[in-house]
């Protein structure tokens, strides 16, 4: 009896593994960030981000784990943009006088903040991340927002004679920061303007207002004999 061999089959060719579509990626990220500064976090759906992406659902999966994942990265996004402005202002005001420290930063901060196109999107990010907090706040404050206002204390401390540290120190900084935020632009400044026949902000115009403004603010509050007592929130809590 003859026995039939079947003849060996021919090994499959082995398929290159491809790379990444870092095309995809990128989409999906720029659409997302437009989105959650738009409407934040909880208001963006990934199959909305996806659709906008040309981008199948599985994609944030793959490049993000997940939602939150993707939001991570936009935020992380954000707080690289606010500790390089921080940054820039540190290098702007290296080698002045404190009261020269205190124009250049609010100048750099000022530009930043009046920026249209890349970066107009940080401000949207934050105001919606401050309106309605997710669980990634503390990576905001800590990452972005602690470096720059601790920046500013050490200005503001030299300009009051005081650690940078003082609790009295950190007000007049919050002070000096809302009204750097009084003037970026958006409609309601704008009718502000409109209503009141103002300039055009520029950061120049910004920057030597509230330099003006807050210097003549900071030694009348030095002068000031009566001065509310503001200790530290542990203290308190003592």
């Amino acid at each position: 009896m003859t026995r039939h061999v079947r003849p060996l089959a021919s090994p499959r060719p082995v398929q290159p593994r491809l790379p990444p579509d870092h095309g995809t990626r990128e989409r999906v990220l720029e659409v997302a960030t437009r989105l959650f500064a738009e409407s934040g976090f909880k208001r963006v759906t990934v199959r909305a981000i996806c659709h906008e992406a040309r981008a199948n659902v599985a994609a944030v999966n793959y490049h993000f784990r997940d939602k939150l994942g993707l939001y991570t990265e936009v935020l992380g996004q954000a707080v690289t943009v606010m500790r390089e402005t921080t940054e820039a202002a540190a290098r702007a005001a290296e080698g002045r006088t404190p009261a020269d420290q205190l124009r250049a930063y609010v100048r750099v901060v000022s530009e930043r903040i009046f920026a249209q196109g890349c970066d107009s999107w940080l401000h949207q990010l934050i105001n919606r991340e401050m309106a309605d907090p997710t669980t990634l706040v503390a990576t905001l404050v800590d990452g972005g927002m602690r470096p720059r206002l601790e920046f500013l204390s050490r200005i503001v401390g030299s300009l009051l004679g005081r650690p940078a540290d003082d609790p009295a120190v950190m007000m007049c900084v919050c002070s000096i920061h809302a009204q750097v935020v009084m003037f970026r632009p958006s409609p309601i400044s704008d009718e502000i303007r409109a209503r009141f026949n103002l300039p055009r902000f520029t950061p120049d115009l910004v920057a030597d207002h509230i330099t003006a403004f807050t210097l003549a603010g900071l030694e009348a509050y030095n002068a000031t004999p009566v001065r509310p007592r503001i200790v530290k929130a542990d203290a308190v809590a003592g």
